[in-house]
């Protein structure tokens, strides 16, 4: 297997060197969901820096996380440092002081906390004993402490927004994301894999640009035969990710994937209120905090909707992996192989395809907008809802680009397996759209209309005139500062 070197993450690796450079101490938070590559980061940029180690065991008890730590620590000691028991996490980061200070290392030192929720047990006295670590010793020391973990809300709440000793702590912070479609795309060629951009994006829609996932796929096999082995075989990965994904990041994650399942079944998103109901959570602060954790380790997406409050919010299941596992695979697990072949030849998969190449677009506005020209132009980018009644037909936009030149780009996002060729019904939809945006807002802006699609535009007379710019899939692997 093809070592994997360290692909995009350039602010990431900026932030990380940047503290190495730092003469003062620097207390760093690494966020980002399981398997999305944070430890293979924080080790290859300091690789040849870590004086100390540890990761926590998921469900272990105080008692086992203590004897972990102090196993770690008689390793990185060479032995020479006593393996004792300590009766609590203030004895235990004492004894992580005594041993950091018997190195006595002239360069900057490194100390990393991998996936802290699990340190961190229920009343276990962890934050009390890495406060006491930080602010009675290593404040005043040449040193990096890095703190990582999945659960992103745990992370937030608990640590960059700690009340207690680790208030204000946090030096720098990193929220690792999956890899965009450009970074994804340098990924598969890093590993010397030759798939044109539409086997990418068929590969991105199913899971998404989590490294690990991708570095499951196998040289010699298309992108449906790679997904029909990684998803649907019995020993694929995905196969039986998702319950794991959302059991490790969330406790009573039951209640999660509720809403995740009803996001799946309204594609065009809902509100708050609409959420609630469909998913059958309680309503009241357990939903907010529900669908916080959500929005913040990247599940689901909030979108304002123009010229509304922000109450009107809609919010969309967004993760590629989450969709395609509700939509296809945990319903498919026990047929023969090539499944997924079959199953790509379904008005269930045209279905589904349309809705992923959106949500991806949504995660491409960067790209969007450079190949729109306009990066330097200061933009807002929402989503349209107008609700129908028996007078009036209702109209959902799901990309507006709001500019500050007086423009207002409307976005239509197309996935189809060729040329997009415009005929009078769909020029007629779209007239109509931008007449009824138009009548609706009073805007009094320059509307354009751009089509964004997998292969583009095949010009005719129903789309001159009509059609302002029309870009193709190969604008969203365009990479981006």
């Amino acid at each position: 297997m093809i070592k994997t070197r360290l692909i995009g993450r350039i602010q990431e690796q900026n932030i990380l060197g940047k503290a190495l450079q730092s003469p003062k101490a620097e207390m760093i938070s690494v966020i980002g969901r399981r398997r999305v590559g944070k430890t293979f980061l924080i080790k290859t940029i300091y690789q040849n820096h870590i004086d100390f180690e540890i990761t926590g065991i998921q469900h272990a008890t105080r008692k086992e996380q203590l004897r972990n730590f102090m196993i770690q620590l008689s390793n990185f000691s060479k032995g020479s440092f006593p393996n004792t028991e300590p009766k609590d996490w203030l004895e235990a980061f004492h004894f992580l002081t005594k041993f950091l200070e018997m190195k006595k290392k002239k360069e900057k030192m490194v100390v990393f906390l991998d996936e802290l929720p699990w340190l961190s047990t229920h009343r276990s006295g962890f934050l009390k004993g890495l406060s006491f670590f930080w602010n009675s010793w290593a404040v005043n020391q040449s040193i990096i402490v890095v703190i990582c973990g999945s659960a992103a809300s745990w992370m937030i709440k608990k640590v960059v927004h700690h009340k207690g000793g680790l208030h204000n702590r946090i030096t720098r912070r990193i929220a690792l994301k999956p890899f965009n479609l450009s970074e994804t795309e340098a990924f598969l060629k890093a590993k010397k894999f030759n798939f044109d951009r539409y086997q990418i994006l068929h590969i991105y829609m199913a899971m998404g640009g989590v490294p690990h996932y991708l570095d499951e796929i196998e040289a010699g096999k298309s992108a449906a035969q790679n997904i029909n082995q990684i998803c649907f075989s019995e020993n694929g990965l995905l196969q039986d990710e998702f319950t794991k994904l959302f059991s490790s990041l969330f406790e009573n994650s039951d209640v999660h994937i509720k809403v995740v399942r009803a996001l799946a079944k309204k594609r065009k998103g809902l509100t708050r209120s609409e959420l609630i109901e469909m998913s059958r959570i309680p309503e009241g602060g357990g939903s907010s905090k529900i669908i916080e954790e959500l929005l913040q380790s990247g599940f689901i997406s909030k979108y304002h909707p123009f010229g509304k409050k922000i109450k009107n919010s809609l919010f969309r299941l967004t993760d590629e992996y989450s969709l395609f596992y509700i939509q296809f695979i945990e319903n498919n697990q026990d047929h023969e192989n090539g499944i997924w072949q079959q199953l790509s030849q379904t008005p269930t998969y045209k279905s589904w395809a349309g809705y992923a190449f959106e949500s991806i677009c949504l995660k491409h506005i960067p790209q969007i907008k450079k190949a729109l020209g306009i990066s330097g132009v200061y933009t807002t980018a929402s989503a349209f809802i107008k609700k129908g009644n028996e007078e009036e037909i209702g109209l959902q936009i799901d990309l507006l680009i709001d500019r500050k030149d007086h423009v207002i780009n409307i976005c239509e996002m197309k996935f189809y397996g060729a040329e997009l060729t415009i005929n009078k019904s769909m020029a007629l939809d779209f007239r109509n759209k931008i007449a009824n945006f138009k009548e609706s807002t009073k805007t009094k802006k320059q509307v354009f209309l751009t089509l964004l699609t997998t292969f583009g535009l095949k010009e005719n007379k129903h789309s001159l005139g009509l059609v302002d710019v029309a870009l193709t899939m190969d604008h969203l692997f365009e990479p981006v500062p």
